[in-house]
Order: C-alpha cells, then sequence, then structure tokens
C-alpha cells in the first residue's frame, strides 16, 4: 500500500506545478452509465479494505453509478491486467488502492487516455504527464494525533491510579515498514499522546506486512513483554488488539472500529474517509470538470476521523478533549508536526535545517513553525525520526 525510503527520498526531492485547486462540486447526476472499476489489495476481511470498501458504497449511494470490484489484486503485473480488464469492461475512472499498484496503472493510462486513473498513497501522477492519472491520500495524520489524545489521556489515568510510574508511560507501536506514510503516522500518534502525557515514550517494532495478523498479535504480545503499556499500530488487521484483549493492555487501532475484538482493551481508531475523495472525484469527471493531480485533505473536509470512542475503557475527558483538538485543527491553531513539540537528535528541526546536509532538503516543508505534511504530493513525507521514539 505504501513505499520504499527511496521513494521517499525522491518525492522530497522534487517539485510540483500542478493545481491545489479544489475541483467544482457539479450537481447531483444520476449517470447509470457512468462506470467505475476498483482494485483492492485485499478483501472485506481486512481494515484497509474494508474502509475503502464503505466509501466507494458511500459514493454509490451518492451518485447512483456503477461499479466493478475487483479484490484481492496483488502488486504485480496482474494489477495492470486487471486495470486493462476494468477498461475493457466500458468504465470510465478506473482507481488503485494500494501502493504497488501504481506503476500498472500508469501503464494502463498510457494505453487508455480517455479513461481517468486514480491511485491511493502514490506519489507518481504529476511525475507521469498524464493528464488522466491522479494521487491521492486523506491527511490521516490529522486523526492519528487525535487518537494519541485518547492514548495519551488513558497513559495519565494509569499514572494517577498508581497502575504505572510517569517514567512507565511506554507505548508500543506495530508497524507494517519502515516507510515515510508509516513514520508520519506514528509520530502524529505520538505526538498527540505527549501533548497531555509529556513523560511518554514509544517502541516501534515492524511486521514488514500490511495484513498478518499472526504476526501483527505477536509483536504485540512482543511489545507488552517489552514492558509496553498500552499499543497502537498502522498494520491493517485486528491481530494487535486481540493481543491486547488477552493481556488487558489498552490500545488504539486502524481503520476500523475494533471494539468487537476488544471490548475490554480498545479505545478507538484513527480512521480515512475515502468516500470523500471517491464522490468528489466522480463528480468531477462525470461533468467533465478538471480535478487536482494530487488530493490531500483532512478533518477540514470530514476526509478523516477517530471512530467512536470507547467509553468503557477511555478516560471520561477523552470526548471533550478530542472535540477540542479537532476544532483547533479545522481552525489552524493546532499544527499537528510544530516543530517546537519535538527535536531530532536534540537539535530542533529549524538548526537541522539551517546546518545544511541530509536536512536541508526539509526546508520546503517547514514554514511558520511547522512541518507542513503532503506539501505538494498527496503521499505523506514525514520520515524523520524524532526523539523518544526507538524503532526495532
Amino acid at each position: 500500500m505504501k513505499k520504499s525510503m527511496l521513494v521517499v527520498m525522491a518525492m522530497l526531492a522534487l517539485t510540483s506545478t500542478m493545481s491545489a485547486a479544489k475541483a467544482k462540486k457539479a450537481k447531483k447526476v444520476k449517470a447509470p452509465s457512468f462506470k467505475v472499476g476498483i482494485m483492492y489489495i485485499g478483501d472485506e476481511n481486512e481494515g484497509y479494505t474494508e474502509a475503502h470498501m464503505k466509501g466507494i458504497q458511500e459514493m454509490k449511494n451518492e451518485l447512483g453509478i456503477q461499479v466493478i470490484e475487483k479484490k484481492c489484486i496483488p502488486e504485480d503485473e496482474k494489477a495492470y491486467d486487471a486495470a486493462v480488464d476494468l477498461a475493457e469492461q466500458g468504465c470510465t475512472y478506473i482507481i488503485g488502492t494500494s501502493f504497488g499498484h501504481e506503476s500498472y496503472l500508469i501503464q494502463a493510462a498510457k494505453e487508455y487516455p480517455k479513461i481517468q486513473f486514480s491511485h491511493a498513497t502514490g506519489y507518481q501522477a504529476a511525475l507521469s504527464g498524464l493528464k488522466n492519472m491522479h494521487n491521492f491520500m486523506p491527511s490521516v495524520y490529522e486523526s492519528r494525533y487525535v487518537s494519541g489524545i485518547v492514548a495519551g489521556l488513558k497513559l495519565n489515568e494509569m499514572i494517577s491510579t498508581g497502575k504505572i510510574k510517569a517514567s512507565e508511560a511506554k507505548i508500543g507501536y506495530v508497524g507494517a515498514y519502515p516507510y515515510a506514510e508509516v513514520v508520519s503516522g506514528y509520530t502524529s500518534f505520538f505526538l498527540g499522546a505527549r501533548s497531555v502525557c509529556p513523560t511518554a515514550t514509544m517502541e516501534v517494532r515492524y511486521t514488514n506486512s500490511w495484513a498478518d495478523m499472526t504476526l501483527e498479535k505477536e509483536t504485540a504480545e512482543a511489545l507488552i513483554a517489552s514492558k509496553c503499556v498500552l499499543i497502537s499500530q498502522h498494520a491493517d488487521t485486528t491481530g494487535a488488539p486481540s493481543a491486547c484483549e488477552v493481556h488487558k493492555v489498552p490500545c488504539v487501532g486502524y481503520n476500523v472500529d475494533m471494539k468487537a475484538v476488544a471490548p475490554n482493551a480498545f479505545l478507538t481508531s484513527a480512521a480515512l474517509n475515502w468516500g470523500a475523495y471517491y464522490t468528489l472525484s466522480a463528480k468531477a469527471f462525470m461533468a467533465g470538470e478538471s480535478f487536482p493531480t494530487d488530493w490531500s485533505t483532512g478533518y477540514a473536509d470530514n476526509a478523516v476521523y477517530i471512530t467512536p470512542i470507547n467509553t468503557k475503557v477511555a478516560t471520561a475527558d477523552a470526548q471533550a478533549k478530542t472535540d477540542a483538538a479537532i476544532a483547533a485543527i479545522k481552525a489552524g491553531t493546532l499544527k499537528v508536526f510544530n516543530t517546537s513539540t519535538f527535536t531530532v537528535g536534540g537539535k530542533s528541526l529549524e538548526t537541522l535545517i539551517a546546518e545544511g546536509g541530509d536536512y536541508a532538503k526539509y526546508a520546503k516543508y517547514v514554514s511558520n513553525g511547522a512541518f507542513n505534511e503532503q506539501t505538494g504530493f498527496a503521499a505523506p513525507a514525514f520520515d524523520l525520526r524524532i526523539d523518544g521514539i526507538t524503532e526495532r
């Protein structure tokens, strides 16, 4: 679903001239002749794909258009075959949901210039020079930050009740891959937790898989054995929450509500409303209007959210605190990657940029005291390893 470090470095080094303007909203049109094709990396049994499916259903309900869905499409030549098959079935808008689908979508987009193609989490649309190729990724780092507040409040409760000492407020994080998308996500989550629990630290362990329930469960168990007292994740299954339920460790999920799996451990999940993009882009393409090559937005357009807070496990003030944070993010008064809230090797990011070297490339992302994520490209770019977090 996403990117290698070389990809991230290439993305950071490039500039983009595409328009950042929003597409005009066309009037609601019932268009049974407009057909959308979508390729999923998985199926409804894993959270990432389930979230995309919900977004597609939202689009169908809003616009009344036809959709052809292809499940479990791998990140290889079969993705190209799937895209061609969708084109030959008359789809005029084709979507890929996993990072490894992108090059195959671009190949198909070159061959079918009259069909619009969109790709989730990628970075190559603008670089391809194709007018019918697009990238999109909601600003999930915003909802991860807010879910981190729920976690930090829980840590405070554990400290105040004597369950742990302040120095023992260690979070465990089950990460998929050491890519910018994952790093951006776990860092924003950590900064949210730290905003209310300043003694929090975090250990990240990678599964090197997007969806491996057994491995995610084992990784969560290893983090718990490493004295982590709360677990979160950027992985697509319920493996980690299931381990937390057994070990009675609070947890924050991803993509979907996981309360059914861990009713006594689950706090909330950071989630994306893919339907915001699907509906908006389909409206534009149906009306023949232009649409941004790269699209990303968050709470401002209801493209991200946290699932309902589990009041059985979360603190009593969690709802009020998260509501306030969301309002501040929308107002622009809360910047998730506020550079005064973290250091790298004991130094501020501005200091490192001024010193030059490898950090000079981050200058274009930093202004007004914040790292401005998803600038230019839809794909996340924050890949800094900040103090307070360790990786394994």
